[in-house]
């Protein structure tokens, strides 16, 4: 069994704003979200911004026993899993609950509920920590929690493969849809890493920029870290066409690799395998690429790399593609950030317009691509290519095609 796949529904809470109008009406305006960090105090800390969720208010969403179970990272994929869940306009089904899969992707989890037991326990001497710390902790809570509220039954788990952690869910949720075993999912991921150890970490890295993320730009210093959760609802698309749902987009191909090659050095050959094997999977040339929102971290060694790894796949068709990196705007949100990326290619598509690269100031002639410079750009393209390339080297790369 081989189905299309419909995205019926959508979320997204970012930096950019607290549901996904907001956010794209953001993404649409080339509006960065990276603001001064106030999480956390960033005196002890060598970079003082970030892409907090501001607008994003737990009280809105859940009440106070439900908090208590709930890490930060979790209350971000339920908010926007239940937006998504209510975009697709669902009548849960005891038979459609039981052949929904609900597949997330965070690769850090409950950081946040970690950080306050070390507090706790190292700093302030504590005797114990909070008995709810293992459920909080847990990378699975999102999933887990979108099952409980909405009693779906089928398949669930979580997916943590660093930065490709929601690229790889979608793509597997998109693969169970397809091959008949799912009806239905519920599928991104979800980020909060604004704690103070975890930052520490991530400066030890020095791969954090001093000012704002620039990707492609000569001058780009590194990425900015972000918070957040996209989801999507996928769909057979001839059962989504018989209910009269509304059809936001196809996904229609998924291609992960490894480079097998360093922790955190990427190479040419892993992303260009994924967007190759993404293409065959949808069964696209390449020439039918009109957009790519690229993984464009704003490191140095990436933006360069991806570069190359783009015009090794796309040849001469590479001078016609319209690439941009939305983490200009939205932050790295780490696991979650292929879900935020997901949903802002497959609102171009439907919308055509496609989100800039923010902030951009001066040309690399070693990322000599169209990476749509601080302005959207009104384009109506037929598919588009996402991708995410994670430390470790794992490369997941997401095809989508304009709703039919």
């Amino acid at each position: 069994m081989s189905r299309r796949v419909a995205i019926t529904g959508a979320g997204m809470v970012c930096a950019l704003g607290a549901n996904r109008k907001d956010c794209w009406s953001a993404l649409s305006r080339g509006e960065s979200g990276i603001r001064p960090m106030t999480i956390v105090d960033p005196a002890q800390l060598r970079f003082q911004n970030a892409a907090e969720a501001i607008a994003f208010h737990p009280g809105d969403h859940f009440d106070d026993k439900e908090l208590s179970l709930l890490d930060r990272f979790a209350q971000l994929a339920v908010a926007a899993a239940k937006e998504a869940i209510e975009d697709a306009g669902i009548e849960w089904t005891p038979a459609l609950q039981s052949r929904t899969a609900v597949i997330t992707g965070s690769c850090v989890g409950g950081q946040n509920t970690i950080d306050e037991g070390f507090v706790e326990l190292y700093r302030k001497n504590g005797a114990r920590v909070n008995p709810f710390t293992i459920p909080r902790t847990m990378a699975n809570s999102g999933a887990s929690h979108i099952c409980m509220r909405y009693g779906l039954t089928g398949p669930a788990w979580n997916v943590s493969t660093a930065c490709s952690s929601a690229n790889h869910a979608i793509g597997h949720a998109f693969w169970m849809v397809r091959h008949g075993l799912a009806d239905c999912a519920v599928t991104g991921g979800s980020e909060a890493p604004f704690n103070f150890g975890f930052l520490k970490a991530w400066e030890a890295m020095r791969v954090v920029a001093p000012d704002t993320c620039r990707p492609f730009d000569k001058d780009r210093k590194g990425l900015i870290l972000g918070e957040g959760a996209g989801m999507l609802v996928l769909e057979d698309m001839e059962a989504a066409r018989a209910r009269g749902a509304q059809i936001l987009g196809e996904i229609c191909g998924f291609g992960m690799t490894s480079d097998a090659h360093h922790i955190t050095q990427p190479t040419l050959e892993g992303p260009a395998s994924a967007m190759r094997a993404a293409l065959a999977d949808a069964g696209l040339a390449a020439d039918r690429i009109g957009y790519i929102n690229a993984h464009g971290t704003g490191t140095p060694t990436n933006d360069g790399t991806e570069t190359r790894a783009i015009r090794e796949v796309f040849g001469s068709h590479a001078a016609k593609l319209a690439v941009s990196s939305t983490k200009s705007m939205h932050g790295h949100a780490l696991g979650a950030a292929g879900a935020l990326e997901a949903v802002a290619t497959v609102l171009a598509l439907r919308n055509g317009l496609l989100p800039p690269t923010a902030n951009y100031v001066t040309p690399d002639p070693a990322c000599d691509l169209d990476i749509i410079p601080n302005q959207a750009r009104a384009l109506q393209v037929e598919a588009a290519l996402s991708n995410s390339f994670a430390f470790g080297g794992l490369n997941a790369v997401l095809a989508f095609r304009a709703a039919p």
